[in-house]
């Protein structure tokens, strides 16, 4: 029988999840330079105990990521056929916007991953895209958003939004206001 197919035994599963809320501290706050055996030590851990859960630190920074991302993704595809798309694509850019603000670091961090994690974010982002997408366009033919902006226009108003509140010299800036501003603009009629 293959080990990787067996749960994990209680006091293993303990030491994994630690290790993951580490090193989802330690990547937001050092990004990518942060040293596997300094995260084993914050977790209380040794470095063979990290190196059996995750043998590389690009696999640990993807779990980390996939931690991340998969819930958004979750929400946006419960949210994708909802009675009000219009009110289900702002519940997911309020999502988008909330969870960049509070992981700036991290998110900045998936530009200096490794081909490997790159490629689960890329197609993480590429399911979030087509989600929003659909989301877009039924609430489009509902008459509930703009009929003149498409996905392309909306993810880069949306990433501008991001990148400009990640900016230090933005620190002020208020993300609530900044999503306001971006859903008014989105409303038909307005």
């Amino acid at each position: 029988m293959a080990t990787e197919n067996r749960p994990l035994r209680a006091d293993a599963r303990r030491n994994r999840d630690r290790l993951l809320a580490v090193a989802r501290e330690a990547f937001a706050a050092e990004g990518l330079s942060v040293s596997l055996d300094e995260i084993a030590r914050q977790a209380g851990v040794g470095p063979g105990t990290l190196y059996r859960h995750f043998p590389t630190k690009e696999g640990l920074f993807e779990a980390v990521m996939r931690e991340r991302l998969d819930p958004l993704l979750t929400e946006a595809h419960a949210l994708r056929d909802a009675d009000d798309p219009g009110a289900a694509l702002f519940t997911v850019l309020d999502r988008l916007v909330t969870d960049a603000v509070t992981k700036a670091d991290l998110i900045d961090a998936i530009a200096h991953a490794g081909p490997e994690v790159q490629a689960t974010v890329d197609a993480t982002s590429a399911d979030l895209h087509h989600v929003i997408g659909r989301l877009l366009t039924r609430a489009q033919s509902a008459g509930s958003i703009r009929a003149d902006i498409g996905i392309a226009d909306l993810m880069a108003i949306l990433s501008g939004i991001l990148l400009a509140l990640r900016h230090r010299a933005n620190a002020g800036a208020n993300p609530e206001l900044a999503l306001a501003v971006l859903c008014d603009g989105l409303r038909a009629g307005t």
